[in-house]
């Protein structure tokens, strides 16, 4: 009887849709969050490079002054 009590309460509790959409949101964004940490750890060398290539072109085209 306890299970047949339980087993309902528990069909009860996720039948409720309340919320469902922003849950659905949440992990989406929780997902696109660990991708984009795993690509910034994948790329940080590579990224490194390039952005100090573009510094470095940048400070020697720079004008000094009189």
């Amino acid at each position: 009887m306890k299970v047949k009590r339980f087993l309902t309460n528990l069909m009860v509790r996720f039948s409720n849709r309340k919320g469902q959409g922003m849950v659905e949101y949440g992990l989406i964004i929780g997902i696109i969050a660990v991708i984009l940490i795993a690509a910034l750890t994948v790329l940080r060398d590579p990224l490194e490079d390039l952005f100090g290539s573009i510094a470095g072109i940048i400070t020697d085209n720079t004008p000094t002054a009189p």
